[in-house]
């Protein structure tokens, strides 16, 4: 996927969550099976299942395993103080994945899934997590002590503002984890022009002459399919 589109749909999933969060609306499972793009390659947020659940399942009615590739490390370990903030996390492993074409984080269980976060973004202290040492879950499972790695060794596609955006949407810390609104500001959205930022909620960023997809370099098996029906969408993978 050209990183032109990556910027395109990341602003977009970023508008539509920054909407429901200023209406304190969260989407609770965000996932790139949950956008769609139609033919403009208009991004729509879908399946509101979970934004008003009490919790966060592990398993559906049918008992299907639910993912857990895009799920926070504080909802792993057992938080329910469900805030914005756990929405940001999965838009960050989305991030990852429109850029490398792989999940970032693509465990079975909630101990892989923690350990294949700790061994990326290193496992967490007092300083990067306030409170995790108190964690009884954490200390059970007695993750060896990783180092973070280097994110730009992973996503070399990604510029440097890219980077910094991906740096501060999967930060342990909810408290400081980047909103919605104010990932739209990023650095890494400027080349979209000012213009963007004033379009009416109900407007396509598709409005501003600027701002046009590219054809992918692998556009035969591209999302963007402009001969596709009318009002037909695709999920973004």
């Amino acid at each position: 996927m050209s990183m032109h589109n990556v910027k395109i749909f990341m602003f977009q999933l970023l508008r539509g969550l920054s909407y429901c969060h200023k209406r304190k609306i969260l989407h609770r499972d965000l996932k790139p099976q949950n956008l769609l793009i139609n033919e403009k390659g208009e991004l729509k947020l879908a399946d509101f299942g979970l934004a008003r659940a009490k919790s966060v399942p592990t398993k559906t009615y049918s008992n299907e395993v639910v993912t857990l590739w895009y799920r926070p490390p504080d909802v792993l370990l057992g938080s329910t103080e469900y805030s914005t903030p756990i929405d940001m996390w999965g838009v960050g492993c989305i991030l990852y994945e429109l850029a490398t074409g792989r999940p970032m984080f693509p465990g079975s269980t909630v101990k892989e899934e923690l350990h294949l976060v700790f061994r990326l973004m290193g496992t967490p202290t007092e300083e990067t997590w306030p409170g995790i040492t108190a964690n009884e879950e954490f200390k059970s499972y007695l993750f060896p002590l990783y180092r973070a790695q280097v994110l730009i060794n992973h996503v070399p596609r990604l510029d440097t503002e890219g980077i910094d955006l991906l740096s501060a949407l999967l930060l342990y810390d909810t408290k400081k984890r980047i909103s919605a609104e104010a990932s739209l500001r990023h650095a890494y959205f400027l080349s979209l022009g000012e213009s963007i930022h004033s379009l009416p909620d109900t407007s396509s960023v598709f409005l501003i002459k600027e701002v046009q997809l590219q054809k992918d370099p692998g556009h035969r098996s591209s999302v963007f399919h402009p001969g596709r029906g009318k009002n037909r969408r695709q999920s973004i993978f």
